[in-house]
């Protein structure tokens, strides 16, 4: 995937309930990118399952990164980059916050507000209620999702978002 433009600032939004298992896949990797240091303009954000709570931050930033797990039948761990530009463009399955988050969007769509979004969907092999943690599957792309993360900002801001390990 090649982008041409770049944007002034964006946000990286992990979504996902920790609770969950794997389906906090999101939050986590928010929760280790917030402890990096960033230029200004690329801000992070755990989002929980904030639902309509976040539209104040989709309508404030141009491009958001989204991080969210998916019931997609790909194998545990599998990333995907997705550019969706409506809500019927996300993954089918988007867990428990389903329903939020797809309302959130088509509301900003109505609104004209949608910002650009590109999605990194991590596929999960199940829910897992009431466990906080990672699969080994999950746990083990965590890197690799972490530098795509990091190399499509960059890309996107058109400057290096954090200093070489």
């Amino acid at each position: 995937m090649q982008t041409t433009t770049q944007y002034p600032n964006l946000l990286i939004l992990g979504i996902g309930n920790l609770l969950m298992g794997d389906e906090g896949v999101g939050v986590h990797l928010a929760q280790r990118l917030a402890e990096q240091p960033f230029p200004p303009g690329v801000d992070v954000l755990d989002g929980g399952t904030g639902g309509f709570h976040l539209m104040d931050y989709f309508t404030s930033y141009p491009c958001v990164l989204l991080i969210d797990a998916t019931l997609d039948g790909r194998p545990a761990g599998a990333i995907r980059l997705l550019e969706p530009r409506f809500s019927s463009e996300f993954p089918r399955s988007m867990s428990t916050h389903d329903i939020g988050l797809r309302d959130l969007l088509e509301g900003l769509q109505v609104m004209g507000q949608m910002p650009k979004v590109y999605l990194f969907a991590v596929s999960v092999a199940e829910l897992q209620e009431m466990h906080i943690g990672l699969s080994p599957e999950v746990e083990a792309v965590m890197p690799e999702l972490e530098n795509r993360v990091k190399a499509l900002a960059e890309e996107l801001v058109g400057m290096k978002v954090s200093a070489p390990a």
